[in-house]
C-alpha cells in the first residue's frame, strides 16, 4: 500500500493493499486490535463499530452517552473486555473523523457483504440506540441512519419502521409538539 493511501487510511484502488477482497484500511486497522479473534469476526466487529461511530459523529461530536452506548453494544456483541471495547470505540471514532467522507459508504458496503439480513437489522437498531442515547435523535443523526439503512439495502419504509421504535427521541417530532 502506498504511503499516501496509508496516511489517508483509504483502500488502495490498485487492489494491492494486502487485505481481504473488499476490505478497507479502516476495517483492517480496527480489526488488527482484535487479534485474538478469528479474522472474519474481527472484520465484522470493526465494520460494525465504524458504522456506529459514523452515526455518533453525524452531528460533528460524540457525546459521552453515545460513546458509552457504543462501548456497551460492542462489549455485548463481540464478547469483548471493557478495554478492548473502549479501544475499538476510540479507533472507530478516530477513523470516522479522519477518513469519514472517503470511507463511510465503502465500510457500510463491506458490512452489507459480510453480514446476514438479521445482522443488518441488529446494526440498524443499534444505530438508532446510539443516536438516542443522549436523549434526542437530531435531525442530522436521523438522516444519517436512514442513509446507512439504504446503503445496507433497506427500503425507506423498513428503516422508518425501525425508527418508529425511537419516536419519542426524534428532535424533528419534538419541535412540532
Amino acid at each position: 500500500m502506498s504511503l499516501l493511501y496509508r496516511l489517508l487510511g483509504v483502500e488502495d484502488p490498485s487492489g494491492l493493499s494486502g487485505g481481504a477482497a473488499g476490505e478497507t484500511a479502516t476495517v483492517r486497522r480496527i480489526a488488527a486490535e482484535l487479534g485474538r479473534m478469528p479474522a472474519p469476526q474481527a472484520r465484522y466487529l470493526a465494520a460494525f463499530a465504524y458504522v456506529l461511530a459514523r452515526v455518533a459523529q453525524a452531528d460533528l461530536r460524540v457525546e459521552a452517552a453515545e460513546a458509552r452506548a457504543m462501548h456497551e453494544i460492542l462489549r455485548g456483541l463481540g464478547d469483548l473486555t471493557a478495554g478492548e471495547a473502549e479501544l475499538v470505540c476510540e479507533l472507530a471514532c478516530d477513523q470516522s473523523t479522519r477518513v469519514g467522507g472517503s470511507e463511510n459508504y465503502v465500510v457500510t458496503r463491506e458490512f452489507r457483504k459480510i453480514s446476514t439480513p438479521a445482522q443488518r437489522v441488529q446494526l440498524l437498531e443499534c444505530l438508532f440506540a446510539v443516536a438516542a442515547s443522549d436523549g434526542e435523535i437530531s435531525t442530522t443523526e436521523s438522516h444519517e441512519v436512514i442513509a446507512i439503512a439504504e446503503e445496507l439495502g433497506f427500503t425507506r419504509p423498513q428503516a422508518f419502521g425501525i425508527r418508529s421504535q425511537y419516536r419519542e427521541h426524534l428532535a424533528e417530532l419534538r419541535s412540532r409538539s
